[in-house]
Parts: structure tokens; C-alpha cells; sequence
């Protein structure tokens, strides 16, 4: 049996798996008798890399079939400092599970700047988690989180940027109706801290990401860098959601709570 290995971000851990993507996505969102439910978000991960920390000469003897012969569906490697030890080069599609298991696959490609708004706000996924807002744009805020000579700062760095619609270009007074984040009030202060102040290029707004992210929410798509490169995992809109990916988002969007 072919073996696959996964890096997951939530939470953070190397898995080697006998189940392609889509049946190892509904089986770690779901569980085997379906009686879990929680997102999932994780990378195939290409195996033609070394690593002195990670322990891959284990995955031919811990992930090996059952005594009557059914896959193995999850063998554990790592669940510390993953992805800092695994190169860019070795990421592959990044698949985006709903809690019950429906399944949307993301190409990587070249990142191109969209847009020049004043402020921006990320949600960090792996290995960090706060929501921040800044001025950078997503290419610029991924160096800075990664500039190890930064006193806050990490290898690499997994997020996506989170619509604000208004509120990008003018946070103090534009309707904020549609956003489905708590504490607005709080938001526009964080956000007018680093508009007004050019020396201040991010600011916290929430220290940790509150429960699952919703996709809906998501301006872009994913990034994933550090290193001084990054890759980029744009996300559909909302029409070819809607039009190519219907049964995904129907299940995204009927369980976010």
C-alpha cells in the first residue's frame, strides 16, 4: 500500500497515512464511526526530503497495514515544531476539511499584491494563532514575522488574510454589519493604532484564534513562508464557490456556529 504523509496545522503534527487526501480528510474531521466532528486543515507533504529532527526513516515501520490487512490510517511523527522542519519545496496541496468531511483542495501559485489597503488583518494558524492587524501587505508581513532577527518571530509562519471590507480603507467609520467578528469597537481601535501610526506596523487584536476559522471570512486565501520565500494558496470566490464547490460550501457555511 502506498503511504502518504500530511502536515497538519491544527493541531500541529506529521502524519503518515495509507488513506489518500480525501478519505484521510473525512476520517481525521470525522473519526472512524463518525461520531467527531471538527475542521481540518493539513498539507500533503512530498517525501523527497531529508531531516535530521524529524524522524522519517519511521515511516515504513510505523505506518504498516493491521493484522487483517485494513490501512493504517493515521501513524503520529512529530507534533512539535513541524513545520519550521519542513522545507517549502516539500509542500504540496493544502485541503480545507469541514467538520463533517467534505473536502476543497488548493493549488499553490505565484503571489501577485491585490490590492494597496491601508490596514489588513491576519489570522495566524500554525505555529501561532493571534489575529493581528497591520499595515504590511501579506508578503511583507510574512518576512517580517519570519525575520529571525526580529525579537518576535518564528522559522515559518502559516496564515490568511481576513476580509474587512469598509474598514480596510477607513476604520473609524465604516459599517462593519456584514463582518462577523466579536468586539468590532475593539477591532477599529487596533486597527486605527497602526493607520495612525506609521512606526507601529502590527498590533494584536486577538490573542488566539477563537474556535474555527470561517471561511467565508477569508479575503485571499493561505500563505505559507518563511526564509525570505512564500507560498501562496489563493482561495476560490464566492461564486465559483458557490457554483464549482456547492456541497463543500454548503457544509462550510451550515457549520460555523
Amino acid at each position: 500500500m502506498q503511504t502518504f504523509l500530511y502536515l497538519s496545522l491544527i493541531p500541529e503534527s506529521l502524519i503518515a497515512s495509507m488513506l489518500p487526501p480525501e478519505q484521510f480528510g473525512a476520517y481525521y474531521a470525522t473519526g472512524t464511526q463518525k461520531r467527531s466532528r471538527g475542521r481540518a486543515l493539513f498539507f500533503e507533504v512530498k517525501r523527497d526530503f531529508a531531516s535530521d529532527y524529524l524522524k522519517l526513516d519511521q515511516i515504513e515501520k510505523r505506518c504498516v497495514p493491521h493484522e487483517d490487512g485494513r490501512p493504517r490510517k493515521s501513524s503520529y511523527l512529530s507534533i512539535y515544531r513541524v513545520l519550521e522542519h519542513v522545507p517549502l519545496e516539500a509542500l504540496g496541496k493544502l485541503y480545507l476539511i469541514t467538520d463533517d468531511g467534505k473536502m476543497l483542495a488548493l493549488e499553490p501559485q505565484e503571489y501577485a499584491v491585490k490590492d494597496e489597503d491601508p490596514v489588513h488583518l491576519y489570522q495566524e494558524i500554525c505555529p501561532l494563532r493571534p489575529r493581528v492587524a497591520s499595515t504590511l501587505n501579506p508578503s511583507a508581513f510574512c518576512q517580517r514575522i519570519t525575520d529571525r532577527n526580529e525579537p518576535v518571530s518564528v522559522d515559518k509562519i502559516v496564515f490568511c488574510e481576513l476580509a474587512l471590507d469598509g474598514l480596510a480603507q477607513d476604520p473609524a467609520e465604516a459599517k462593519a454589519d456584514n463582518l462577523p467578528y466579536p468586539n468590532i469597537a475593539h477591532l477599529r481601535d487596533c486597527l486605527l493604532a497602526v493607520k495612525n501610526d506609521p512606526t507601529k506596523k502590527t498590533k494584536t487584536v486577538v490573542r488566539s484564534m477563537p474556535g474555527d476559522l470561517m471561511y467565508r471570512t477569508i479575503k485571499h486565501g493561505f500563505f505559507v513562508g518563511g526564509g525570505g520565500k512564500m507560498l501562496y494558496y489563493p482561495m476560490p470566490g464566492m461564486d465559483q464557490l458557490q457554483r464549482e464547490y456547492y456541497e463543500w460550501w454548503r457544509s462550510a457555511e451550515s457549520s460555523m456556529g
